[in-house]
């Protein structure tokens, strides 16, 4: 069992006050709120360890490379990949996805088809666009079921001897829906595809196992898993990794640079170019820490228990309409109500001290499909409890009164 109340106060924001209110903060599809032991460890690191990785002989140096590479091995294990040079430091999801989808555009040819989903995060279908602009790929989407599931028999008949790669998220940030990945990562592979699959609302909420799921590519985000903003994971497989061209040109991702020719470091650094967040990164090793001492199982489980209260709770508010209603989803309600803007409601519960979202969630194909301008949209993480949801509950009662 955690122990939610001590939980909390690891977390100095949430006892602040917003609006004279106590803070609710449900927008953790968003980004997460840092523990003292994330907080922490960055502050400590500008203090006492300050320095350059990789590149000076001095103690502070390789003081900063011992701790930067820490976060690599500790990555490594929560992910349980084969080797720790398969971990690539990147600036979040997005950066991750475009290294991927701009070393494809030189390894497609026209012919050649890449299939995303109806449900992507816009930084998982503009990538792969700007890739079939520039390779002469074809672009093909997984249609989306009224219930917020992915069509996975018209993502069979999708398939064929010409895809090349799958991209598809493991989580809908707005839906909430958990794919069935593995399904989908064993079916790519029967006809020879590879797979990239966007791991940003999972790798905080599930457990995940790249041994298991042979994905060829997962990516995520330290900002949604309790960690710094502006670092990110690229997972890929040793030999794939090797074959994608370099992203970027600059410092530490070179072996020799002459005049006449630059041959490449080799992994991970082929793909660190410059001198990266080491201090997010250093502090990434406490987020992931604060993870694995509460145990992803157990958070999954106790979020679990909130998203069904929360669910049936809103439910009882008339007119209200959930998104995503998925057997097997994850701690995210996206709703509206009957003639009101998810702008106006989000606006006034914020007036409560409640942090919710609004919007279209960086995924306007899901608005499309359900024909609407955006929702509203809780999401839930391990340091939220039901005396919280209570309280969004009336704030949204209130907005809808005062909205009607």
């Amino acid at each position: 069992m955690l122990d939610i109340n001590q939980i909390r106060k690891q977390f100095p924001i949430l006892s602040r006050k917003v609006n004279g209110h106590e803070l609710v903060y449900f927008d953790n599809g968003a980004t997460t709120q840092k523990p003292n032991s994330v907080i922490t460890a960055e502050s400590n690191y500008y203090q006492n360890e300050n320095s350059n990785v990789h590149r000076g002989v001095h103690f502070l140096s390789g003081l900063a490379t011992d701790k930067f590479e820490e976060t690599r091995i500790t990555i490594q294990n929560f992910i349980n990949a084969k080797h720790s040079h398969e971990i690539i430091f990147t600036k979040g999801t997005t950066d991750s996805i475009n290294i991927v989808a701009s070393g494809y555009r030189s390894l497609l040819n026209k012919g050649d088809e890449i299939i995303i989903s109806e449900l992507e995060h816009h930084s998982n279908i503009v990538p792969w666009q700007m890739c079939c602009e520039q390779s002469g790929a074809t672009l093909k989407v997984i249609p989306l079921l009224d219930n917020g599931t992915l069509d996975i028999t018209e993502f069979g008949n999708l398939l064929s001897k010409n895809t090349k790669l799958v991209a598809i998220s493991h989580i809908s940030n707005t839906l909430g829906t958990i794919n069935p990945i593995e399904k989908i990562i064993k079916k790519a592979k029967a006809v020879g595809a590879k797979v990239l699959i966007d791991g940003a609302q999972a790798a905080s909420h599930i457990s995940i196992n790249m041994q298991n799921l042979d994905a060829d590519f997962y990516c995520f985000s330290a900002h949604k898993l309790y960690g710094p903003t502006g670092v990110g994971v690229l997972y890929g497989k040793e030999d794939l990794l090797n074959e994608l061209p370099a992203y970027q040109g600059g410092g530490e991702m070179i072996k020799e640079v002459s005049f006449k020719k630059t041959t490449y470091a080799g992994l991970p650094h082929k793909f660190e170019a410059g001198t990266p967040n080491i201090a997010g990164v250093v502090a990434f090793k406490a987020a992931i820490n604060f993870i694995t001492g509460l145990g992803i199982n157990n958070i999954a489980k106790y979020e679990e228990g909130l998203l069904q209260y929360a669910t049936e709770e809103v439910l009882k508010i008339e007119g209200l309409k959930i998104y995503g209603t998925a057997k097997n989803k994850s701690a995210i309600i996206s709703f509206n109500i009957k003639g009101l803007h998810p702008y106006d409601i989000g606006m006034i519960v914020d007036k409560m001290g409640v942090a919710i979202r609004t919007g279209h969630h960086c995924t306007q194909p899901i608005m499309d499909k359900f024909n609407i301008p955006g929702t509203a949209r809780i999401s839930l993480a391990v340091y939220n409890t039901k005396d919280e949801i209570d309280i969004c509950i009336n704030a949204i009662k209130k907005a809808k009164m005062m909205l009607s």
